[in-house]
């Protein structure tokens, strides 16, 4: 049996996994910690946490005889995208490959959430097709047109990022970053006081209002749970909108994919449109199976021509 090791050193999360003849056998990962308060590291503070988390990921996943290695080495398939986060697992990977004499595939973060996502929703046929995937995160609120795994920017937010705004009330609201299970347990506590009033424009949108709109609801004496409802039914209904403006542009099958969709009430809210398809929680937060699978098909020829 052949194996593949996946490495991804995003943001916030160290992760290593192990893909087996296309079957994920290992997801490992690491969250950095990040000081009670704060909205994020410095990317120097990140690289270095990485560097440090790599031996006990790495060392939890086993030792096997892998055929190629998948590693995540930008952020975006998309010219000059850079983050020095990157570096750290792209580091690793290189080096293993020059020691055990083995090919290393550089894809991109991005890339490899869309292929978890669709492990994870049982869609890997569209691998060789077209769709359209969501990558709604902290760094990322974009929407995507993939073909056989050549991935393009087709719409998305004009300013702030829905993840970014969920970290940035949340940690109005006292809890730990990064705060997307946090909020989404306070907002199962509360109700929405008043309709959000989202900004679309066909599969463009706006999110910067949204973060000024929780604070004054906070400070207007909201309770933090309905501020916490407030700010999740603002992106729900944000990504509602924007999913049914892209069905008329393109009418393909849509995957989400990306932390915030493993948040279960924005996931409820979408699930109603049919033809799209939710990694599990797992597989939508950063994880290197993505960067596993990809080097999988990379090596299997799947992408070839």
């Amino acid at each position: 049996m052949a194996y593949y090791l996946g490495i991804d050193t995003s943001a916030y999360t160290t992760s290593v996994a192990v893909c087996r003849d296309g079957e994920i056998v290992a997801n490992v990962k690491r969250l950095l910690d990040v000081p009670q308060g704060e909205r994020g590291l410095r990317q120097s503070d990140a690289l270095f946490a990485h560097i440090n988390a790599l031996p006990e990921v790495t060392e939890s996943v086993g030792p096997h005889e892998y055929k190629a290695i998948g590693v995540s080495a930008f952020p975006r398939d998309e010219k000059g995208s850079y983050m020095p986060v990157f570096k750290a697992g792209e580091t690793v990977a290189l080096s293993m490959g020059n020691l055990l004499g083995i090919p290393v595939h550089r894809f991109s973060h991005q890339k490899g959430h869309v292929m978890a996502a669709l492990y994870s929703a049982g869609k890997t046929e569209l691998v060789n097709g077209r769709f359209n995937a969501f990558h709604v995160s902290g760094g990322t609120t974009e929407i995507l047109l993939c073909d056989k795994m050549n991935v393009s920017l087709a719409g998305g937010t004009n300013d702030l990022n829905a993840g970014q705004a969920i970290d940035r009330v949340g940690v109005r609201l006292g809890l730990p970053f990064p705060s997307g299970k946090y909020l989404e347990e306070l907002a199962a506590c509360g109700h929405s006081p008043v309709k959000p009033k989202i900004s679309v424009s066909g599969i463009r949108c706006n999110l910067s209002g949204l973060e000024n709109l929780a604070y004054k609801l906070l400070s207007d004496g909201s309770p933090k749970e309905d501020v916490a409802a407030f700010t999740l039914d603002f992106i729900a209904s944000t990504l509602e909108k924007l999913t049914e403006n892209l069905r008329k542009e393109y009418d393909l099958p849509v995957i989400y994919a990306g932390g915030v969709m493993s948040d279960s009430i924005i996931k409820e809210r979408l699930s109603r449109f049919d033809d799209t398809y939710f990694a599990s929680p797992e597989f939508s937060s950063d994880n290197a199976c993505g960067a596993a699978l990809l080097a999988y098909y990379e090596e299997e020829g799947y992408f070839a021509g």
